[in-house]
């Protein structure tokens, strides 16, 4: 699952508007147009959704498309948090947050623990969303994924959990409309 493919989850999943995505994006440091934000909210051609429906004719083309780095993606994350929870007092509004995303293999960990964040979710919660999805997860098995990288007890977040926390998220929200 590459960035992209992670924002057009999760905006769906939320429901978010699309001026709510560029106030977002603003709010977490990044400045885009909506023009620039549809852009990126198109699947790449080397998406694994794409893999799996080759025949869908709904995939723009490369020009239309503006691949997410880690850096606007956790920008997208940080605005979530600012956006659903509003900024938190006391600290310097001034200061770059500290990018937690090093490499591919840790944004679906920083992806959890900055939606967990900005929804609000307790462990529970998160557990709850795992099982609407059909994939029971254990606290342990949990809180590896939480754990900081590098810990002893840190678990990379697979593309798998991945996709089944967002399906679950998206069942959980999607259904509350």
């Amino acid at each position: 699952m590459d960035n992209n493919d992670i924002l057009i989850r999760v905006r769906y999943a939320l429901d978010i508007k699309n001026t709510d995505m560029v106030e977002i994006f603003k709010l977490g440091g990044i400045e885009l147009t909506k023009e620039e934000v549809m852009m990126m909210l198109t699947r790449s051609k080397d998406s694994y959704y794409d893999e799996a429906k080759s025949h869908d004719t709904s995939i723009e083309s490369e020009e239309e498309h503006i691949k997410c780095n880690h850096k606007t993606l956790e920008g997208f994350f940080n605005g979530l948090i600012i956006f659903k929870r509003g900024r938190q007092e006391g600290t310097d509004h001034g200061q770059k947050p500290i990018l937690s995303m090093k490499d591919s293999g840790s944004v679906n960990n920083v992806m959890l623990k900055k939606l967990k964040i900005a929804l609000s979710l307790s462990s529970d919660d998160v557990m709850e969303i795992f099982e609407l999805a059909d994939e029971p997860i254990g606290k342990a098995e949990l809180g590896a994924l939480f754990r900081k990288e590098g810990h002893k007890h840190y678990r990379e977040c697979g593309d798998k959990y991945a996709r089944r926390f967002l399906k679950g998220l998206s069942i959980k929200y999607r259904d509350d409309l």
